[in-house]
């Protein structure tokens, strides 16, 4: 597996794995106007670093956005010496593969190479594989930096809850 920087010509591709892997934690219901924000790997990739992972055939398996600072327009945090993990999404066809695993790795050694103090990020409770991942790999729930998001208000009309991670670096 190879995971690397993206390339322009891999946005629309990533993008289109991004949306089916959360449509498929949402249970296929809309997004709302979040759709067009994880489609929209191009953008994301002029503010922050998306890196992916390929396999040993070339296939584009998934993507992440390594969020290098609180001065991003893509940071969910304000902490100075943070970085953050955003949009993690491996091809529901490809999942258990491990590029899940490779691609916060390759976050986390980007940490270290930047200096950062730790890393955060956030995560919807139907990521529970995505949420056991983080813990075995040394983050630790967050509460106080949790987030609830109105304008995504859920069927019973609760603010969507983003549960936070961090791991110190």
């Amino acid at each position: 597996m190879e995971i690397r920087l993206i390339q322009s010509e891999e946005c629309a591709t990533l993008g289109h794995i991004t949306l089916d892997a959360y449509r498929q934690l949402n249970g296929s219901e809309p997004l709302g106007p979040y759709a067009e924000e994880l489609l929209d790997v191009q953008t994301r990739s002029f503010d922050s670093e998306v890196y992916v992972a390929l396999d040993n055939g070339g296939r584009l398996m998934g993507g992440v956005t390594y969020v290098p600072g609180p001065e991003c327009a893509m940071a969910e945090f304000r902490d100075p010496v943070a970085c953050g993990i955003r949009m993690l999404a491996v091809d529901p066809a490809l999942q258990g593969r491990g590029a899940g695993r490779a691609l916060v790795e390759k976050c986390v050694a980007r940490a270290r190479e930047q200096g950062r103090g730790r890393i955060i990020l956030h995560s919807v409770p139907a990521m529970t594989l995505a949420q056991a991942m983080y813990v075995k790999m040394g983050f630790a729930r967050a509460p106080e930096l949790d987030e609830f998001i109105h304008e995504s208000s859920d069927r019973d009309g609760e603010p969507l809850h983003l549960s936070a991670f961090t791991m110190t670096i």
